[in-house]
């Protein structure tokens, strides 16, 4: 199941937020966290708030770490959403901007991460239907498939 409290570690990263970004930043997570499937856990790595795979669900990864699912960041001048599944699917990708352009919002996104400066700027509802639409085994068949290529 996904964790669903906030250890110590996640509760400093976010206090260190500036209480304006850190209200933008907790939306988001809201809506990861209502979405995410069950087994991922929620982690700091790499001053970024991280859902990913427990390295017991999948030790075999290609550089030894954790699995990531999806990452929120706060850069020095936005935030920065990171959704693994929609690189390299183009179908996600397809959905993701369909499901901008439908709500009216502008998609600022490199190869899977969406840049914003505040909650309001994303199809927060189209985000928690690619997060929830990945349970944990399916993502690591997906991850193993792509290092047999």
């Amino acid at each position: 199941m996904a964790r669903r409290t906030t250890s110590p570690a996640i509760a400093t990263f976010l206090a260190t937020l500036p209480a304006a970004r850190r209200r933008e930043f907790e939306r988001v997570r809201q809506t990861i966290r209502r979405a995410l499937p069950d087994g991922y856990e929620e982690v700091i790595s790499k001053a970024m708030l991280v859902y990913q795979v427990p390295l017991e669900r999948y030790p075999d990864t290609y550089n030894g770490h954790p699995l990531w699912y999806v990452a929120l960041a706060s850069e020095k001048s936005y935030l920065s959403l990171h959704l693994m599944p929609v690189y390299g699917d183009r179908v996600l990708a397809d959905y993701l901007a369909d499901g901008f352009r439908t709500a009216g919002k502008t998609l600022r996104m490199g190869k899977a991460c969406v840049h914003f400066e505040t909650a309001d700027e994303l199809a927060l509802p189209v985000i928690a239907d690619i997060v929830a639409r990945i349970p944990l085994e399916r993502w690591v068949e997906v991850a193993r498939a792509a290092r047999r290529r």
